[in-house]
């Protein structure tokens, strides 16, 4: 545990039980040990890796807060399993009754002469728990491998960027429904083109009915009305 004037961190280091293609929780706890509200925020060296619910927020007086920190899912591992990224924890007093909403991030400038509590977070990856064993029991169940990796260099909070409250994933899009639509677009279309030809077939038999009253001069007039309606079907017949 991690003990400051305004908040005890447990536990000092982000352990994940890494797995490739998955993505990967634990959380932080941090209890106010005073009587006033704090503020808190979290950063890390590596923002696009990791998502922080919530990354700022406000611990009420003599309270706890839960922090979830999500791995995103990894392609492939790192050597010797070994992380260098890092998260710090920033806190400080806030006014009387305030929220996340009233959290600036000038609270936190030190330069500007507020005291600002920090603590340094290391990364492990540890192996994931392993299956109940049907033929050792009770051998090695429920423990879980802890590493320990002590830190006795310096690190500014300069290296820290602000931790991402929520990434959304990526979701493959549903093909099913877009092949749907063009199906029904498709059967639309041949539907149309099949009235239009039953239409041409009503009319040539119009057509053939009154050649066949006519004087020899129409018969020419017809064979060419047929060839071109004849064209006209090829041509549609094609768009199916």
């Amino acid at each position: 545990m991690s003990t400051g004037e305004l908040l005890n961190i447990e536990p000092q280091e982000l352990q994940f039980p890494f797995e490739l293609r998955k993505q990967i929780s634990c959380s932080l706890q941090l209890s106010n040990k005073t009587d006033n509200y704090v503020a808190f925020k979290v950063k890390t060296t590596n923002p696009k890796k990791y998502c922080v619910r919530p990354n700022t927020g406000v611990v009420l007086p003599r309270s706890t807060c839960d922090v979830i920190v999500t791995m995103q899912s990894q392609k492939e591992a790192p050597p010797d399993m070994q992380c260098k990224d890092k998260f710090l924890l920033q806190g400080v007093v806030a006014s009387p009754g305030a929220t996340a909403k009233d959290i600036t991030p000038e609270m936190f400038n030190k330069e500007a002469g507020h005291h600002v509590e920090e603590c340094k977070l290391r990364v492990l990856y540890v192996a994931p728990p392993r299956p109940p064993s049907p033929v050792h029991e009770g051998s090695e169940e429920g423990s879980s491998p802890r590493a320990s990796v002590s830190d006795n260099g310096n690190f500014s909070a300069s290296e820290f960027s602000a931790a991402v409250t929520f990434v959304e994933q990526y979701e493959p899009q549903d093909k099913s429904t877009e092949a749907r639509a063009l199906i029904s677009k498709l059967t639309e279309e041949k539907n149309s083109v099949i009235q239009i030809n039953n239409k041409l077939q009503q009319e040539l038999e119009l057509l053939r009915r009154q050649a066949n009253r006519s004087s020899s001069g129409l018969p020419f007039i017809y064979v060419v009305i047929v060839g071109f309606i004849g064209i006209i079907l090829g041509y549609l017949m094609k768009k199916i």
